[in-house]
């Protein structure tokens, strides 16, 4: 990678990459900007860039910069709009015995093994199969100033976990991994619902989920929390 740009908007250099393979659309090639990660980012920085749909990856901020592509579109929920639908009122009511615990410090070890199932069994076709312990540290492990690990467990077992980061005016889902024999939960959904009501009791305006691709099926799940907001020409819009 090399720098491309220095933004006194921002006060950091981008740097882009190389490009590669994509890792949702097998026929398409992919290319990242990346903010220069040997600047300091502050969390006012880090808010106004997750607004310009830039997302976090262990210890740098990204966001696609392919040429003649655009199907990653950043996509967030408007807490002033959300409302939960008949699907996500039953999951909330059948994990009634889940307990979600918010803390900046993990048990590695515990974690990584629900992660490495997840990967292996959810992910086998995707980049990050094989799952390993170095990856586990460098993707998620590797804590911001404002990260937080939301624990799910039943009866003190750790059964998930959503990795977040806690912006000025939203939460951002970095993040979820669960132990695959809790499929039938739903715990992805029940991860970002806990997010959501986080973000209305502490007076935040967004979540954002990341990206939306409307041909891959993996994201398909994004758009049930409606109405999702899309960052499309430079701008925030309801998802049609």
């Amino acid at each position: 990678m090399s720098e491309v740009i220095a933004s006194t908007r921002f006060n950091v250099g981008f740097l882009i990459s190389e490009t590669h393979t994509c890792s949702y659309l097998s026929d398409q090639r992919a290319r990242m900007l990346f903010v220069d990660p040997q600047r300091p980012i502050d969390l006012t920085t880090y808010t106004d860039l997750s607004h310009q749909g830039f997302r976090r990856n262990g210890n740098v901020l990204y966001a696609p910069h392919c040429s003649g592509c655009d199907a990653c579109v950043p996509s967030r929920i408007c807490m002033k709009t959300f409302k939960l639908n008949r699907s996500q009122r039953r999951c909330w009511r059948q994990n009634g015995d889940v307990v979600v615990e918010q803390t900046t410090v993990i048990n590695l070890q515990e974690h990584y093994n629900v992660y490495a199932n997840y990967i292996n069994a959810r992910h086998s076709d995707g980049d990050m199969y094989p799952a390993c312990i170095q990856q586990f540290r460098d993707y998620l492990g590797n804590a911001w100033h404002c990260t937080y690990y939301l624990e799910m467990r039943v009866a003190g077992k750790l059964i998930g976990c959503a990795v977040i980061d806690m912006l000025e005016n939203a939460v951002s889902a970095t993040y979820t991994y669960f132990d695959p024999e809790h499929e039938a939960r739903s715990l992805g959904t029940l991860a970002v619902l806990f997010q959501a009501k986080m973000a209305k009791a502490l007076g935040l305006e967004y979540v954002y989920l990341g990206y939306w691709i409307a041909d891959c099926d993996k994201m398909q799940y994004k758009q049930n929390f409606k109405p999702l907001e899309v960052y499309q020409n430079k701008s925030w819009h309801p998802l049609k």
